[in-house]
């Protein structure tokens, strides 16, 4: 079986939010096997009264109901962009609000993400950096203008159409060009509210002026994708409402909700 586990993506503060954890790859399983799904939640973006963006949440496949981790499939959760330091998680949140401090993105996690941006020491408005992708590091801030692009996903084609998941939200810059998402659902950042990231991408949400009153995006939700040839029969039971399709030779089990499958 091959599977594609994308966590949900980070809330953006000033800075874009990273993207969630991308985990992929093959697993063998049995007949009369059941699995559990935890499709993760985007992180909530930080707001103009000061509070900061979270965390998107994981995406997890389990081997097990018991709760133990042995054997499981774990995708982390995002890094929330800064409003000063970035968060860690699957990807890394970008460094924000340049001003008088230069803050450090959060780092990613090794074979799901990489990090986010470093904001830069600027003497007119705000400008903070990009949060980090699956496939890119969240880019830096410029001085003054522009805000950090964030960075790129990784595409696949498991779903049976090649589609970029997990890319970093880009950073705020307050009196010039904010900076982009990341290809794979990244949220823009605005000098107003920051852009959402896609749902069941994985993307992390833009960075918005925080300290104005206006917010960050919101994170991307993740998604997880199970796919085996067609040769064999299909699941005997799944829950949580997946899309199923039979096509090129393989059966397609697409999760944007919790839920189990059986074998």
């Amino acid at each position: 079986m091959e599977f594609l586990v994308v966590a949900g993506g980070g809330g953006g503060g000033q800075a874009g939010g990273g993207a969630g954890g991308l985990r992929a790859g093959f697993s063998g399983v049995t007949a009369n096997t059941q699995l559990w799904i935890t499709v993760g939640a985007g992180g909530t973006p930080g707001d103009g009264g000061g509070s900061v963006a979270t965390n998107g949440t994981n995406s997890v496949l389990l081997s097990t109901s018991s709760g133990a981790t042995t054997g499981n499939i774990v995708a982390l959760g995002g890094g929330f962009g800064g409003n000063d330091g970035g968060g860690t998680g699957g990807s890394g949140g970008g460094g924000g609000n340049g001003g008088a401090n230069a803050w450090v993105g959060g780092p990613g996690t090794a074979g799901q993400g990489n990090s986010g941006g470093t904001s830069v020491v600027t003497t007119l408005g705000r400008t903070a950096a990009g949060g980090g992708g699956a496939g890119t590091v969240g880019l830096a801030s410029v001085a003054n203008s522009p805000g950090g692009n964030g960075g790129a996903g990784i595409a696949s084609s498991i779903s049976g159409t090649v589609t970029v998941y997990a890319g970093g939200g880009g950073g705020v810059c307050s009196s010039g060009t904010p900076g982009t998402g990341g290809v794979g659902g990244g949220g823009n950042g605005s000098a107003t509210t920051g852009t959402a990231g896609t749902a069941n991408t994985g993307g992390g949400g833009g960075g918005g002026y925080v300290g104005f009153g206006s917010p960050g995006g919101t994170g991307g939700s993740g998604i997880v994708i199970l796919r085996y040839p067609d040769t064999f029969i299909a699941a005997t039971s799944t829950t949580g409402s997946p899309t199923i399709t039979v096509a090129g030779g393989f059966r397609v089990y697409q999760y944007t909700a919790s839920g189990s499958i059986t074998f």
